[in-house]
């Protein structure tokens, strides 16, 4: 459309300019010989695209005037004898190199039959010798690129001079992109040839043009890792050249200044060389250097260079515009888009480098190539979204992958370590010598490889391969355990994979956890795991894994079977040492002015105001905990409190803990003495072996016999004083009168219960979200820990005096029954909000309840239904009794 317009006028009569037609036809016969010059030669750049731009004004200039000029066409047809890039169908010239249709008017007039089958013919021939010597080509490109790689890493030699050194280094960028032009071009026209032609392309053709696209991104990864030398040297080699440029332009005006006889022709040379001047004294931008090329044209007329002067100033701005465009170019040139039409050779290319592993860093270029065709599919508009496009481009690669060169792999490599573990069976020929070697090793050094948002891990793909295999297999064939390990053991002296251990137990299934490893590190498990009181069990916190592990009775049952009963007292002084340094963390905690201060504050209020408040702490819900929270507190203050709560919290765990062992230790005992039918009165076996008068021998067994029964009988009874240990060991200091900061104890644990009941109730409510991160369902040991420490204490009685659990349950009654007047309302907003309301508040009543029901359980494993008096009255009587 913008060809075939109408561009006369009133005012203007473009078709009827002669002269405009003239200059026009000479414009395009110089330009199109310039290009025939350098299209097909070692110097060639980007003259194929310009010389498309020739053929669209030959176009427009017939468009225009009506005029078909045969030997400009001639020249244009003639390009077939340099390149096979030109076909005639119909009326349309095709460029099978770049997939360009350019339409002509009527040339099937200009051409005759014999003429288009020549075409035909020479481009088949071209492709045919072009194939055959591609190997060839292949070699002399891998030492051309290799050599000029080198030079550019090895920072560029420099000359005598600064002018040689910029110029060696103009010339070394120049060639590294006339190598990229060059190896593009033949990899375009070889490829997109196959295809016009529908000519099949050999393996070995197929390999060769891969290893061309490899040496190819080798030049544009070249540029791109010595980025900040070629940006430290571009700058001066720009000045150099327009230094040269202007040199010769001064030169020119001398000499057209020196002629006295005026004309204004001469003015106008003198002019243009003039503002050829200014251009170039400034940055080498695209405007200025077209500025200086339509100068020139004007400025080169009436003899005013010299031939040598001529050739001299053409090449300085050819390579002026080069490096001034260096970046472009270079990206231009080693644009591989056009693999997104060719990718059926990528299996292929896999396979071989698979097969033949050698050079395997390589691949890392094979795929930068493929990133090439990337950027084009955002401008797709055939698909609803480039997205689509992408992610089949992303699926169909990450196939070919896996199916022609990961699978392939992992399966050679546990091929290769099955013959290796298995050279005693009797083997096919291993010999390299006969068979050949493929060190696959070198694929498993290779860096991963990237592509889109995801990195390909050729090693860790093996790993994952090789654990899965070897676990599966095992628990298959558990007698095959020792086989897998020699497997796994092989693989990383061979080929450095670090192999997972397959970790099948090599116990019972429910082992679980064992005591000595928490034992070991108790301050660890009472931070990591929470406690169920009423099933007595363990549940992670977190995990990492899908799954949380738990340890219950059955657990520790099994590890006091296995590792004996008198674990459970080393259990229980590791957990002792434990207590003391949390109940020095409590007891700072306790000593702090701020906190002791309030606490004071807080039950001098309840003392003189019990009478209003009924003898409850209804009125005071929420008080305590704005006190702890708002008292003015520094930062480090405020970390030493945190600190503190996470002590009591960590001494619940550790009294959850040792009623487990208790239990773990009754459940172990039960099982191994059911076999005796009255613990009251247990048979002595040693006696009933002297009085039959049997061996030595048989008596020492039977005297083992007996030591056994009534270990275990008596660890049986005595099982449950392990709490009244604990209380007996820290009572007497907690209680002792230097202690007195502790006395006020009591009175936090109103606000500590509504942190806790707020914390609780935000863990259950992560259960049902997506992100579980903190979720929780339990976690009792709160309460066994506030048992313990009010029982060290010595004030249960203290602590019901304030009907702390009563005054919450009065404070949401008497909320619910306000909520529910506002239920009448018709108002539907207000109802779900009333609604809500309700709900939230029968949730907080819940939770209160379920604790005061654990800690009413967690105060009778220590007898709160005495006091320290009555306890050491009753502990008298006993004394006395037994006198």
């Amino acid at each position: 459309n913008c060809v075939e317009q109408l561009f006369d006028d009133d005012k203007v009569n473009v078709s009827k300019n002669g002269a405009f037609a003239e200059e026009f036809a000479i414009s395009i016969r110089d330009w199109v010989m310039e290009l025939d010059g350098r299209i097909g030669e070692s110097n060639e750049t980007d003259h194929r695209y310009k010389y498309v731009g020739a053929i669209g004004l030959f176009v427009l200039h017939f468009q225009i005037f009506r005029v078909l000029d045969k030997r400009i066409f001639r020249l244009l047809w003639d390009v077939y004898k340099k390149i096979p890039c030109v076909h005639l169908i119909g009326n349309v010239l095709f460029f099978p190199n770049e997939f360009i249709i350019v339409r002509l008017p009527n040339v099937q007039q200009l051409l005759d039959r014999k003429s288009q089958i020549a075409v035909q013919q020479q481009n088949q021939a071209w492709l045919a010798t072009k194939t055959q010597s591609l190997s060839r080509d292949v070699q002399v490109y891998s030492a051309t690129v290799a050599a000029w790689m080198v030079r550019m890493e090895s920072n560029m030699e420099r000359g005598t001079t600064l002018m040689e050194d910029l110029s060696a280094r103009c010339i070394l960028f120049i060639q590294g992109l006339l190598y990229a032009y060059s190896i593009s071009h033949q990899v375009r026209g070889v490829m997109n040839l196959h295809v016009a032609l529908s000519k099949p392309m050999t393996k070995a053709a197929v390999l060769s043009v891969c290893r061309l696209l490899e040496l190819l991104k080798a030049i544009e990864f070249t540029f791109h890792r010595r980025t900040m030398l070629v940006t430290e040297s571009i700058n001066h080699i720009i000045q150099h050249l327009c230094f040269k440029a202007l040199s010769c332009i001064s030169t020119a005006k001398k000499r057209i200044m020196s002629d006295k006889r005026y004309s204004e022709r001469r003015l106008d040379v003198l002019s243009a060389l003039v503002l050829a001047e200014l251009s170039l004294h400034g940055p080498a931008t695209k405007e200025r250097l077209l500025i200086v090329k339509l100068a020139m044209s004007v400025g080169t007329k009436m003899k005013a260079f010299k031939e040598d002067e001529l050739q001299i100033i053409e090449d300085t701005l050819k390579k002026l515009e080069v490096i001034s465009q260096l970046r472009s170019k270079v990206r231009q040139a080693c644009d591989c888009s056009f693999l997104y039409w060719h990718r059926v050779i990528f299996p292929l290319y896999l396979d071989d480098l698979c097969e033949n592993v050698t050079d395997t860093h390589r691949i890392h270029y094979m795929v930068a190539a493929l990133r090439d065709c990337v950027p084009q599919m955002y401008a797709v508009r055939h698909l609803e979204s480039s997205q689509q496009l992408m992610a089949a481009f992303d699926q169909e690669i990450s196939k070919n992958f896996t199916d022609h060169l990961l699978e392939p792999l992992c399966r050679a490599i546990e091929t290769d370590l099955r013959l290796h573990i298995h050279l005693h069976l009797q083997l096919d020929d291993r010999n390299p010598f006969k068979v050949g070697m493929r060190d696959l090793s070198h694929l498993l050094k290779v860096k991963p490889v990237r592509f889109f948002d995801r990195a390909i891990n050729f090693k860790a793909h093996v790993e994952h391969y090789l654990n899965r295999t070897f676990y599966n297999l095992t628990t298959v064939a558990l007698h095959d355990w020792k086989t897998y390990g020699e497997m796994k053991n092989m693989a990383e002296q061979k080929y450095g994979l670090t192999l997972m251990e397959s970790h099948l137990p090599s116990q019972t299934l429910e082992q679980g956890l064992d005591v000595l490893e928490i034992m070991r590190n108790i301050h660890v498990f009472v931070s990591k795991f929470l406690y169920n009181l009423n099933n007595q069990i363990f549940v992670e916190r977190t995990s990492n894994n899908k799954h949380l592990n738990t340890i219950n009775i059955r657990h520790v049952a099994n590890s006091i079977r296995t590792h004996g009963i008198g674990i459970m007292n080393t259990t229980v002084n590791f957990t002792f040492q434990f207590l003391r340094k949390k109940f020095f963390i409590f007891s700072q905690f306790m000593y702090d002015e701020h906190i002791k201060s309030r606490l004071i504050k807080d039950w001098k209020f309840f003392r003189e105001n019990h009478l209003q408040t009924d003898q409850k702490r209804s009125k005071l819900v929420g008080y305590s905990l704005k006190a702890v929270r708002d008292i003015g507190l520094t930062n480090k203050e405020v970390k030493h409190i945190n600190k503190a709560v996470r002590a009591v919290g960590y001494i619940s765990n550790a009294m959850g803990y040792v009623r487990m062992i208790r239990s773990g230790g009754l459940h172990c005992c039960s099982n191994a003495i059911r076999f005796i039918p009255d613990l009251e009165d247990i048979i002595n076996f040693e006696e009933a072996c002297k009085e039959e008068n049997l061996s030595s021998e048989t008596q020492t067994a039977a005297k083992n016999l007996d030591n056994v029964i009534n270990n275990l009988a008596k660890n049986f009874a005595e099982g449950t004083e392990y709490f009244k240990m604990l209380v007996d060991v820290f009572a007497p200091e907690f209680r002792n009168s230097k202690n007195m900061h502790l006395r006020n104890f009591f009175v936090i644990l109103p606000p500590l219960t509504i942190n806790f009941v707020e914390h609780s109730i935000s863990c259950k409510e992560k259960m049902n979200r997506k992100n579980k991160v903190g979720a929780a369902f339990t976690d009792d040991g709160f309460a066994m820990g506030l048992a313990y420490i009010l029982k060290l204490l010595d004030q249960y009685y203290e602590f019901d005096s304030l009907h702390w659990f009563q005054s919450v349950r009065d404070k949401y009654s008497k909320e619910k029954e306000h909520v529910a007047k506002q239920a009448g309302s018709r108002d539907e907003k207000l109802q779900q909000t009333t609604s809500l309301t309700l709900r939230r508040l029968d949730q907080y009543l819940q939770e209160y309840e379920l604790l005061f029901y654990s800690l009413s359980s967690a105060r009778i494993f220590f007898r709160a239904d005495l006091t320290a008096a009555e306890e050491e009255k009753d502990s008298a009587k006993d004394r006395g009794e037994l006198c």
